[in-house]
């Protein structure tokens, strides 16, 4: 099933959706119950890469080795390697030495140096990581593999599905997604799995993704258009303000789909071999949106499956003196713990949102303000049955029953407009439920 978004295609996939990737998973026992644990993926040839990570002080051991990783490889890598069911973080000297006996376990297995090779881990904090068995997953992986190359089933999918599966920690569903692009020099694909359902809030949230294209992207280029995706999809969603010690995104670019895109000023295409086409820089917006897109979508599965999560809040501030401005408002609203317990119990207690605007510390003239719901996650001028609930400051004569009806469906749109500028964002959290304390009163026991 497919649909159509511009100048791309929707398409049912995951991190093997890209031509030249696969993936496989394992289980080496990190998960107390058992269910895999273990997620490799890989492109059949070098490729550009590109990272965005956590800001939190406490950044695990394998995000500091990526960090390092990808600045002394020049952004080049072929391989990602992942663990759930233990963070490797706050474990000191022996969680480095364990997130880079991960990295070279890879390397063997594929045959590749251990610069090539990134690493990615979630699970409990503080936690040491049992490299011997981690070893021994990567080699079940490696071997599925090799495998699933060689009886011809490399491009199956069950692979890629395996995967976004062996990352979940309180996941209910793995999160996967793709898309077909359409640039002037060809056709390239764009595939992504993700993980994540608490301590989620922007910067980052507590989340793992990969994703995966065969374009070709020079690495410094693709880190721009990784940074930018990243600050308006995953940087945009909130479940409970929490952030973590391992969040990461990774994106590779192996170029087999012969496309490339390059910037404005760059020499393009001079030494390349005549059956590549070199996509003018018009294509970068293209590309970019089709990239942005994806994200999003992950990002938004990522929120519908939060802990305890039974709706999905879609929050849009515009008329904010700058963009950051609205940001910074509707991080307030999205955190406010008043108004995800008023989303969970479709109470339309308005007042619980503006207060949270007004503490954001953002410039506002209340008279100002309009305010209103929408069901679905539609554009709110498009949307039927939309309620206004406050004008230019002042309460509406608003019907409480259908400001009710729409707060209680399993997906709305708050639209407050400041009506100082141009500033707008979007943000996307959920409801907080008598759930996600259960979930999280016991995670680690």
């Amino acid at each position: 099933m497919s649909k159509i978004g511009g100048s791309f295609v929707h398409l049912d996939g995951d991190v093997t959706t890209p031509l030249g990737f696969r993936a496989a998973a394992a289980t080496c026992g990190l998960k107390a119950s058992g269910a895999p644990d273990i997620a490799l993926v890989v492109s059949d040839v070098e490729a550009s890469a590109a990272g965005v990570f956590t800001q939190n002080a406490f950044a695990a051991a394998p995000v500091r080795l990526d960090r390092a990783t990808l600045l002394a490889s020049g952004g080049r890598a072929r391989a990602v390697i992942a663990n759930s069911g233990n963070a490797n973080a706050v474990t000191g000297p022996a969680g480095d030495a364990a997130a880079a006996a991960m990295q070279r376990a890879a390397a063997s297995a594929l045959a590749c140096p251990p610069e090539h090779v990134l690493v990615l881990s979630t699970g409990v904090i503080g936690v040491p990581l049992d490299v011997a068995r981690v070893e021994r997953g990567i080699a079940l992986a490696g071997d599925a593999l090799t495998n699933d190359a060689q009886s011809g089933h490399a491009r199956s999918g069950e692979g890629g599905s395996a995967a976004a599966r062996a990352i979940m920690t309180t996941d209910t569903r793995p999160k996967t997604a793709a898309r077909r692009v359409r640039l002037s020099g060809g056709d390239v694909l764009v595939g992504g799995m993700a993980k994540g359902a608490g301590m989620i809030h922007p910067d980052m949230a507590t989340m793992l993704a990969v994703l995966t294209t065969d374009l070709d992207r020079a690495p410094a280029d693709l880190a721009a258009d990784l940074a930018a995706a990243v600050n308006v999809s995953f940087n945009r969603i909130s479940i409970d303000g929490d952030t973590s010690t391992n969040d990461s995104v990774i994106l590779l670019a192996n170029g087999a789909s012969g496309v490339v895109v390059a910037e404005a000023d760059t020499e393009a295409g001079e030494d390349a071999d005549a059956a590549i086409d070199v996509v003018t820089a018009a294509d970068v917006v293209t590309w970019r949106a089709a990239l942005v897109d994806l994200c999003q979508d992950l990002a938004r599965q990522i929120v519908r499956d939060g802990e305890g999560v039974r709706k999905l809040a879609v929050i849009v501030v515009t008329g904010a003196a700058d963009d950051d401005g609205a940001r910074r408002v509707a991080n307030a609203i999205a955190t406010s713990p008043l108004v995800k317990t008023a989303f969970a119990g479709g109470d339309p207690n308005w007042g619980r949102i503006v207060a949270a605007a007004g503490r954001a510390g953002v410039a506002v003239d209340p008279a100002r303000v309009s305010l209103s719901f929408a069901p679905g996650e539609r554009d709110v001028e498009a949307a039927p049955g939309r309620v206004s609930i406050l004008a230019n400051g002042l309460p509406t004569a608003f019907d409480d029953a259908a400001a009710a009806a729409i707060l209680s469906g399993d997906a709305f749109r708050v639209v407050l407009e400041l009506g100082i500028g141009d500033g707008t964002a979007t943000v996307w959290t959920g409801d907080l439920t008598e759930e996600y304390v259960r979930i999280n009163a016991d995670y680690r026991t």
